[in-house]
């Protein structure tokens, strides 16, 4: 079972914090823009500087080679980087034909030039190449934020199942409270650099 653990985490004017999610578990955060939460994600993902530790599992994330942190400490963002033309070259794990169905994706779809793809269906496609990695952690910035009620659902039933049956920690920014409500057991907003519990499901 995975974990996430702040430990007086620092960047840039967010923090110092402590937070733990547990594996299983997804804790939401909100905040108006420019509070810093997407700062925080990029941040618990080493992709930018930070202070004081977070811990995967037991295991710290200053003690790990960046590479590695990331496949174990996964962050989602609502437009992702691509590099190749094909979406099938961005799967170096295979792909899941259930998943892809669930997320309203044919099969056909590894064979789509990425240039040919919605905006709606590049997100949905970078959110599966994700899960095919096994991440312990997701870190889930705005990852239903391109997509239409339809699919935000799909979404969401995909993600609950990944936390319950590989037991992940996940940590889910959102600007819809009701999303939210929905996906999280425990919810905190961002403000002044600081997070204040909204209560527990």
């Amino acid at each position: 079972m995975a974990s996430l653990r702040l430990h007086h985490f620092v960047a840039r004017h967010v923090g110092p914090l402590a937070l733990s999610v547990a594996g299983s578990e997804c804790v939401g955060l909100e905040g108006v823009s420019g509070s810093g939460k997407t700062l925080l994600l990029r941040a618990i993902a080493d992709l930018d500087p930070h202070l004081g530790e977070a811990y995967c599992d037991e295991a710290a994330c200053s003690a790990m080679p960046a590479p590695a942190w990331r496949r174990s400490v996964a962050l989602v963002v609502a437009e992702s980087q691509w590099w190749s033309q094909l979406v099938g070259d961005h799967f170096d794990h295979g792909v899941d034909a259930g998943w892809l169905a669930r997320l309203d994706l044919p099969a056909a779809a590894m064979t789509w030039q990425v240039a040919r793809c919605s905006t709606g269906e590049r997100q949905r496609l970078a959110l599966l190449r994700t899960l095919m990695q096994a991440p312990a952690v997701l870190l889930l910035d705005e990852p239903t934020g391109n997509l239409d009620q339809e699919n935000t659902l799909r979404v969401e039933s995909l993600l609950a199942d990944y936390r319950r049956q590989r037991q992940a920690a996940l940590l889910w920014v959102s600007h819809d409270a009701r999303q939210i409500e929905r996906v999280a057991q425990r919810r905190f907003t961002l403000d002044n650099g600081q997070l204040h519990a909204n209560g527990r499901r």
